[in-house]
Order: C-alpha cells, then sequence, then structure tokens
C-alpha cells in the first residue's frame, strides 16, 4: 500500500513536468512512464524477490550480482526505440541524430553513456531505499515479535514466583495450625476456616495478572487474623487501612512476602514484639508501609531480613512495573520497615 501510494505520485509528477500547462504531450507522458516503469520493475524485483529470498537468507554475493545484473539489463532495454515515441535519452530535431536518435546538436543533449550512467546511479538509489525500507519493516516486525516473547516470558516469571511464594506460604499457615490444636481446638477450627478462604484465593484469583484491591485488602485481612490467632496477645498488630477502597486492581498477592518476613523477623517471645501494616490509598498511587520489631537474637538465629519473600518481591516488582515503583528498605536498630509505592 505504501510502495503503491509513493510510486502512484512519482507516475503522476511528469503530468506536471511540462513547459505548456494547458496542453499535455502524450508522447512525451508515456515515453516517461515507460522509463519509469523500468525503475519501478527493479524496485519490485528487489523488494519482492531479491531482498527476502537472497538477502535475509545471507546470500549476500548472488544478492548483489543479481541486483547489478538485472539494473543494467533493465537500464540497457529503456533505450531501445518505440515507434512513435520519442527516444531515451534526450531531445530530438532535425539536426545530426545518434545512434539512439538523439539530436547531437540540440544544447539539451547529453551522450548515451551519460544517460546510462544517471539512470544507473539513480536505480542503485531505488534499490538502497527499497532495501532499507524492506529492513526497516523485518526490523520492525522482530521487534514486536520480541516484546510478545518477553510478555509471555514475564507471565511465566511471575507465575513461577508466585508458586514459590505459595509453598512457603502454607507450611508457615499449617505451623501455625498445628501449633493452635494444641492449644485451643476451637481456634484451630476456625483457623482451617480461614485457611480455605486464603485456598480459594491462592487457587482461583491469584492465578489473574491483576485483582480488585479489595479483595487483595480482604486476604491480608484474612492472612493477618491467622497469624494473630497464633500469637494471640503475645504480639501487638496494627492495621491501618482506608475505608474507602477504590475501584482499582494491581497484581496478586503483593504484600504477603512482607507481611511474612515481617512476622518471621518481627516477632520474639522473651520480648515484646509489635506488626504494624498501613496502606495509603490516592488516585495514582498506592503506598505500603510495614513495620516490625527488631530483636538481635531473632536476627542471628533467622539470619538476614530479607528472606525468600522479599527476593521475590523485588523479582516480582522488576517485571511488573520495571522502574515505575519504589521500594525503600530501612534497617533501624530495633525496627525493620519496608515502604512500597505502586501506581494505580
Amino acid at each position: 500500500m505504501l510502495y503503491g501510494s509513493v510510486w502512484l505520485l512519482v507516475f503522476a509528477v511528469t503530468l506536471f513536468n511540462t513547459t505548456n500547462p494547458y496542453a499535455l504531450d502524450r508522447n512525451r507522458i508515456m515515453g516517461e512512464w515507460i522509463h519509469l516503469a523500468a525503475f519501478f520493475f527493479i524496485f519490485l524485483m528487489n523488494v519482492y524477490i531479491l531482498v527476502p529470498r537472497l538477502l535475509f537468507r545471507k546470500k549476500y554475493f548472488l544478492y548483489f550480482f543479481l541486483s547489478i545484473a538485472i539494473t543494467l539489463l533493465v537500464i540497457g532495454l529503456s533505450f531501445i526505440k518505440i515507434p512513435g515515441l520519442p527516444p531515451h535519452g534526450g531531445p530530438t530535431g532535425a539536426g545530426m541524430p545518434d545512434v539512439f536518435g538523439n539530436d547531437r546538436s540540440d544544447p539539451m543533449y547529453k551522450p548515451p553513456f551519460m544517460v546510462f550512467f544517471s539512470d544507473f546511479i539513480l536505480a542503485i538509489l531505488i534499490l538502497g531505499a527499497g532495501t532499507a525500507t524492506k529492513l526497516v519493516s523485518k526490523w520492525l516486525e522482530e521487534e514486536k515479535l520480541r516484546k510478545e516473547i518477553e510478555k509471555e516470558q514475564l507471565k511465566t516469571n511471575l507465575a513461577l514466583l508466585r508458586h514459590q511464594v505459595s509453598p512457603h506460604f502454607f507450611m508457615n499457615t499449617l505451623n501455625n495450625i498445628h501449633t493452635l490444636i494444641e492449644i485451643d481446638a476451637e481456634k484451630a477450627q476456625d483457623a482451617v476456616a480461614r485457611l480455605s478462604t486464603l485456598m480459594r484465593y491462592l487457587l482461583y484469583d491469584s492465578a489473574q495478572n491483576t485483582i480488585e484491591l479489595k479483595k487483595e485488602i480482604d486476604f491480608i485481612n484474612s492472612f493477618i487474623s491467622l497469624m494473630q490467632l497464633r500469637h494471640s496477645d503475645e504480639v501487638e498488630v496494627t492495621t491501618v487501612i482506608p475505608e474507602y477502597i477504590p475501584e482499582a486492581k494491581i497484581p496478586p498477592m503483593l504484600f504477603i512476602s512482607l507481611l511474612e518476613n515481617a512476622f518471621k523477623h518481627g516477632v520474639s517471645y522473651p520480648q515484646k514484639s509489635y506488626i504494624y501494616f498501613e496502606l495509603q490509598i490516592d488516585k495514582t498511587a498506592l503506598l505500603c508501609i510495614i513495620k516490625n520489631s527488631k530483636h538481635r537474637t531473632a536476627a542471628t538465629s533467622q539470619g538476614e531480613y530479607s528472606g525468600i519473600g522479599l527476593d521475590n518481591i523485588k523479582e516480582s516488582l522488576k517485571l511488573l512495573y520495571e522502574d515505575n515503583f519504589q521500594l525503600n528498605i530501612l534497617d533501624k536498630e530495633n525496627e525493620f520497615e519496608v515502604d512500597l509505592k505502586i501506581p494505580l
């Protein structure tokens, strides 16, 4: 479509290339069109045959050889005298004609070799333009395909990351329920019911690319409640969540790994412990603030505060938002804080 439009415009230019705008020299126009048709043929041969079948297949020598050969042949044929049409290469008149019928005595006369050389240079430029256009078009197609492959790979990586989180989460939760069975059977039953709700979320909702923010908050509240059943009054848990939740969507399980780490590293039974979870929501962004108490004995026994969950959340954020997020980790003397800001 683009090629046809450009060449149609080129052929149309000959209609206006005249000294008398009120009369058209049909023989002259037909002669110029036949001349342009030679270049058009060279262009089509290059774009639709030579480039895709030779150049793209890395048959460089054969491509250049055939390109030059076809160009020389077509330009040579364009000098053949057609009865009723002016000869190609220059003006005609009653003076001494050359072998192609051009008048040598005319001031505008050009020797055939100069005309041939000019046409050859013009044909080479047309070949170059056509080849460059095809190369750019091929590059754009490959770039589009590459982005689609990267997009699918991102989905695969995110799915793998979520599957890494899920077993870790279930392991901790089942340990909690195991502890509750010995302490309070009624609370253990309630914990099983809550776990069933969480499993439903993990099996269905977390498989989606995005989920309603309200559902994610409900999941977080259930998770925190389940953790509180185990820790009872030994740990002070504070949640600050706005009453109004906008109709927005975010990737599922974005904050659970951070909460898991907070409970894992922030709870020490001999000492006073606390977990703080806050969401700040506006029209364009969501800020999650998670704080937990830091105990040297717990840190020593459990290793660094990053953990599997924090590593996963970093990878997930890079895959999901590239550089369009903020993750600040504040490792204080008695407190560990993670601030995560994502766009809505």
